[in-house]
């Protein structure tokens, strides 16, 4: 049977891609102590909006599914479970819950992690919901021909108590000792219990709620206020690849763990991230801002479009009014800037056509002479707008888009070669040949 010593771990040499992911993520554990000091009360909203996202996100993985609505009545324990995929993502629900209220005093060991996955199951019919495996899983896939492929072969049943056993005592004793930093020790756990699979269902579910129980006994408590399986269902794609790379030769004991920590390391440091953005803890998060300043430091950050439920979970603190207030007003000012943009447009044209008979080096002159007074103003204007996010840079960019869109390089250019085949033309004419100059 396959042997489990972390202690080998201590002797890896990591590359700078990990080291500047465990670095990185210390810092934004140390940031996030300070900040939920000072501002507790805030962060209530995000604890409920993790709760669903992670509860929705476990369970989508694995082809669970219902409702948002129903999701949120399951949640918020509202309603009761109608079929076997509301009833396991209620025992979800109450699994997270009893991580994020006592984590402290679940210890990693095999008679709880039996428990655990009990309560998972709770409310479903199973028989062996609470018990390890008495089949053989295979891990396969259905290939598009219908045939059906093996990805990895687990431990056979009567391996599996042995080794959840193993797998937990080294990982206390490593644990215990500090011979590994737990942000290394943790993915090779949950890498080692994925390969194990020691149960006939609920393996991934199990998996994550152990991600968030052993992060939260080691400190890293962002799970409770931005959801780690909503990250993990999003790139559901590399978490899988991730997996293949690092089971390879599991059995063989000649695996290597490095790209599943690093896409865990990859998916921590992501939700601090995404944490520290939602509270404004980079910009000190002292300041106390409007609910409209958030939303719209929200918008120009986010890329593409978004939905009123998106902004409301991106800026937390805020009401359900306050925020589409907010979103109300912002429609509102691009409509007003897009009308201006247009008509501004269409004035050029008219006026461009119009000016299409003058004098090319005299029509740039007299367009310079006003412009200048005009981009200050249009400066200052957006100063005002942005405040603080204003940048120089960005705006330069945009002198540079509007040029471009219209033409003013190309007229330009145009007539600065004008103007200089005309000074050329005048210069040949002044010029006088001397006495001494002959043809060659």
């Amino acid at each position: 049977m396959r042997t489990f010593d972390y202690k080998k771990i201590a002797e890896y040499s990591w590359d700078n891609e990990v080291l500047s992911y465990v670095a990185k993520i210390h810092e934004c554990k140390g940031r996030q102590e300070l900040y939920l000091k000072q501002r507790p009360a805030e962060l209530e909203r995000l604890v409920e909006i993790a709760k669903i996202q992670s509860t929705e996100s476990s369970n989508r993985i694995e082809g669970i599914i219902t409702t948002n609505a129903r999701l949120k009545q399951l949640v918020e324990d509202k309603t009761t479970p109608r079929n076997r995929d509301e009833m396991e993502i209620l025992g979800y629900r109450n699994v997270l819950n009893l991580i994020h209220e006592n984590y402290a005093y679940i210890p990693v060991e095999p008679g709880y992690i039996l428990q655990l996955h009990r309560d998972l199951l709770k409310y479903t019919n199973l028989t062996y919901r609470g018990h390890f495996k008495t089949t053989p899983n295979e891990i396969d896939m259905t290939l598009p021909s219908g045939e059906r492929h093996v990805l990895f072969r687990p431990l056979e049943p009567y391996e599996t108590p042995g080794a959840v056993e193993a797998l937990c005592c080294t990982y206390q004793d490593v644990l215990h000792r500090e011979l590994v930093d737990p942000l290394l020790l943790i993915p090779c756990f949950i890498l080692d219990f994925l390969c194990i699979h020691p149960f006939n269902d609920g393996n991934g579910r199990m998996s994550r709620l152990l991600t968030l129980l052993m992060l939260y006994q080691n400190g890293y408590v962002v799970g409770q206020y931005i959801s780690i399986e909503k990250a993990i269902a999003e790139t559901k794609d590399e978490y899988y690849a991730a997996l293949a790379q690092a089971d390879q030769h599991w059995h063989e004991e000649e695996n290597d763990p490095t790209p599943f920590i690093k896409y865990m390391l990859a998916v921590i440091c992501s939700c601090y991230q995404d944490f520290e953005q939602r509270v404004d803890l980079v910009g000190g998060g002292q300041k106390r801002v409007t609910a409209y300043e958030r939303v719209r430091s929200y918008a120009m950050e986010k890329l593409g479009a978004f939905t009123k439920q998106e902004a409301a979970e991106a800026c937390p603190g805020f009401g359900t009014s306050s925020i589409e207030s907010a979103l109300k007003k912002l429609e509102a000012q691009e409509a007003k800037y897009s009308a201006e943009l247009d008509a501004a447009l269409k004035e050029y044209s008219g006026l461009k056509e119009q000016a299409s008979e003058f004098d090319a080096g005299e029509l740039m002159e007299a367009r310079l002479s006003i412009r200048g007074e005009k981009e200050r103003s249009a400066v200052t204007r957006v100063q005002d707008a942005y405040g603080e996010k204003y940048a120089s840079l960005m705006m330069f960019d945009s002198k540079r888009d509007v040029a471009n869109l219209l033409h003013e390089e190309a007229e330009a250019h145009s007539v600065r070669e004008r103007l200089r085949q005309k000074q050329q033309t005048k210069t040949q004419r002044q010029r006088k040949p001397k006495h001494y100059e002959q043809e060659r």
